[in-house]
């Protein structure tokens, strides 16, 4: 994208500013891109932008910034896209899929425009299989990963950028305003390193004290948080991610949760 973004989005019509256009084959996604988008947001937010859009090294993920700076994750662009989606008549199924980790936020959004949140498991290939499989059109993840199968079999961080902003246009509002109404619930996401060890990670996962100690946590957050424990697929790590309506609420349950399965 950092060759194709310079060619395609003014010859759509948009006055654009490009940074991080300097390829030499080694420097892909350094300090730039959707996986360090900082210096976007100041970029953006300093040089009176509508919006900015930061794609990853290979282009299929994009995350947006509104105009005062501030990120606009996958969540909220998947959001924007299927509630116009639904307004035009094409939403198949009125869903939208997306993984575990997408946020409590974007499933009120969903419910409360009339719209059904299918969950695959954390990697895009899940959510594309669940997408075939039931018929949906939309799906995706929080990091900017975005399948819209009406017009591509796979991630298109471009092809996402140019679907918001038409949005953007169509809609006369500002990014943030248009973006207001998926909230999101403070989200904390903690690694635990364990064992190397095979079937560590899944004995861990099938501790009672482990499903002991997750109910509880779900327990104190009484239906306005949820908590969400898992082996990564590539590392000896358990994730442990709570979200709730404070961060510190969040914090204490994950960390709570963090010391049981040291202890395990």
């Amino acid at each position: 994208s950092a060759r194709t973004a310079q060619l395609l989005f003014p010859r759509l019509g948009a006055d654009c500013r490009f940074i991080g256009i300097e390829p030499d084959g080694t420097n892909i996604n350094d300090n730039c891109g959707s996986t360090h988008i900082g210096q976007l947001c100041e970029y953006v937010k300093n040089g009176g932008m509508a919006a900015g859009f930061a794609f990853d090294g290979d282009a299929d993920r994009c995350l947006a910034v509104d105009e005062n700076g501030k990120v606009i994750d996958g969540d909220r662009i998947i959001a924007v896209l299927a509630k116009r989606m639904k307004e035009k008549k094409i939403l198949k199924g009125d869903a939208a899929v997306v993984t575990v980790m997408s946020n409590l936020g974007f499933h009120d959004f969903m419910k409360q425009n009339g719209m059904k949140t299918v969950c695959a498991k954390v990697g895009d290939r899940y959510v594309l299989e669940e997408m075939q499989r039931s018929g949906y059109n939309i799906g995706g993840e929080q990091s900017g990963h975005i399948i819209m199968l009406d017009h591509a079999t796979t991630g298109d961080g471009q092809l996402s950028a140019l679907q918001f902003l038409q949005i953007l246009a169509l809609s006369g509002k500002s990014a943030s305003v248009l973006t207001a109404d998926c909230p999101q619930y403070p989200q904390v996401l903690l690694n635990v390193a364990v064992s190397h060890e095979r079937g560590i990670k899944d004995a861990i996962m099938a501790s009672d004290a482990l499903s002991a100690a997750i109910a509880e946590e779900e327990g104190k957050l009484s239906g306005e948080g949820r908590v969400l424990v898992r082996p990564s697929g590539t590392e000896a790590l358990i994730r442990v991610m709570v979200e709730a309506k404070t961060e510190q609420i969040a914090l204490l349950a994950a960390e709570n949760l963090v010391n049981v399965i040291k202890m395990l």
